[in-house]
Formats: C-alpha cells, sequence, structure tokens
C-alpha cells in the first residue's frame, strides 16, 4: 500500500473538482449502481496518472458540453478492497491503472485502459472521453 502523504495529494486533484471519493467496496457497489451516467477513474501513483489521466478527465469536463452525472474515483494500490469491487465491473478488461471507466445506468460503456493513456496527452484522453460523453450522457 502507498503511504498516504504521498496518495492523498492525487486523490484531492480529483476529489476537490468534485470526484467523489470512493474507498469502500461499498461506495463502490452504490456508486455503479446510479441511474444515468458515472465516470469512474481508477487513479494511481505513476506518471502517466498525473500526467494524462487525472488532468485528462477534468480537462474532459471542463470542455464538453455533455458530461456523466456522477464523477468518482479509488485509488489503486491504496483504496485496495475498493479498487478490487471496482475492476469486477471493468470485466473482461484486466487490471489496469491508471484507466478510466464511463457506466450508463449500471453498465460499462466505453473504458480507456493504461495503454491508452500511457504516452499520449491530456488532450488526447480528454477528447476521447468527450466523443464517449456524446454517444452515452
Amino acid at each position: 500500500m502507498y503511504p498516504t502523504d504521498v496518495v492523498l495529494p492525487m486523490k484531492a486533484q480529483l476529489i476537490n473538482n468534485g470526484f467523489d471519493d470512493l474507498n469502500t467496496p461499498e461506495k463502490v457497489e452504490n456508486a455503479l449502481k446510479q441511474s444515468g451516467t458515472t465516470l469512474l477513474v481508477i487513479n494511481s501513483v505513476c506518471g502517466c496518472a498525473a500526467g494524462s489521466a487525472r488532468p485528462g478527465a477534468l480537462l474532459s469536463l471542463t470542455e464538453s458540453r455533455k458530461k456523466p452525472d456522477h464523477l468518482t474515483t479509488s485509488f489503486a494500490g491504496f483504496d485496495i478492497e475498493a479498487v478490487k469491487t471496482a475492476r469486477e465491473h471493468l470485466v473482461p478488461f484486466p487490471p489496469s491503472s491508471p484507466s478510466i471507466a464511463l457506466f450508463k445506468d449500471g453498465e460499462l460503456v466505453h473504458f480507456l485502459e493504461r495503454h491508452h493513456i500511457e504516452g499520449n496527452s491530456a488532450e488526447l484522453i480528454a477528447e476521447n472521453l468527450q466523443q464517449a460523453y456524446e454517444e452515452f450522457c
């Protein structure tokens, strides 16, 4: 498990921008069962989370006319049981962090795995998510 003093500022980047912190399995289950659309960011300490995933998710929301109804996040390597529960909803995709998922009425409709994030700009991640919002939100 990652140290709290390392993780909390990385969590805060999303939480301070309106994302609900899914730090327990129960919170994950309740969030992913909501009606409407739910964006889930599986956060991470890696550079691609800092450089692309978190900024891309935030940018996608500031520049999109359609947006998810619910914004959520859980932290890999820190919210261990919560992330494990979230990943059960991401089948058939293998565990991946960071990753970004969009659910509609509890069903996974769009997913960015680490290999879609790593090496890509925040702007490209935002554009990909905005296209998903246009289709599903």
